[in-house]
């Protein structure tokens, strides 16, 4: 009998922390009021747009959308965030050299030489517009009205000078070129731009 008590103290001394630890493995009896936000592991790898297939360096394309639509210009490269980088050139149509999406351009069937353009310096830090003034202002300051005209930079001015040098000479060397990058494509009543040859 003494035997048997023995065993059956011995075993529950055994299981005592075992329990011990099954009570502080339990949920908490608390929970916040308000949801805490937990970030979450992003694994997204952002991939460089792919060009279609009708787009090439040289090829003139038309603007569909924004303040210069309908013109045609000529595309240079595609930039590491997918925009592509064209110019008008300034000098025959007035479009600087810019970034648009290839969403909203016609690819046509014109080239133009575009091996002599240098454009190593172009990228999307290029285009970056400086950061504003956050600062607090006072009242007066808030309603003033800033008159003075805005002027570009000198180094935009001579980039754009430099790539409308190079493509000048590209353009005059093929016949009626010049007069096709300056001309402005509109529809009339009645085309079918799905059945046009561009």
């Amino acid at each position: 009998f003494f035997s048997r008590t023995h065993a059956a103290f011995d075993s529950r001394q055994r299981t005592q922390p075992t329990m011990a630890k099954t009570k502080q493995a339990k949920s908490p009896s608390f929970y916040p009021a308000d949801d805490v936000k937990k970030p979450l592991k992003r694994t997204i790898e952002h991939k460089q747009t792919k060009l279609r297939a009708s787009i090439a360096p040289g090829q003139v394309l038309i603007l569909l959308a924004g303040h210069f639509k309908g013109k045609r210009v000529v595309f240079i490269k595609q930039l590491a965030s997918g925009l592509l980088l064209v110019a008008g050139p300034y000098g025959v149509n007035g479009v600087p050299i810019k970034r648009v999406n290839q969403r909203y351009v016609i690819a046509t069937s014109e080239k133009v030489d575009v091996s002599k353009v240098d454009a190593k310096k172009f990228d999307d830090a290029y285009f970056k517009k400086p950061a504003k003034d956050r600062t607090r202002k006072s009242e007066e300051e808030f309603f003033k009205v800033d008159t003075s005209k805005k002027e570009l930079p000198a180094s935009y001015i001579a980039d754009n000078q430099a790539v409308d040098a190079a493509l000048s000479a590209a353009i005059s060397a093929t016949p009626y070129m010049k007069e096709y990058l300056s001309t402005l494509f509109t529809l009339r009543s009645g085309d079918k731009p799905h059945m046009m040859k561009f």
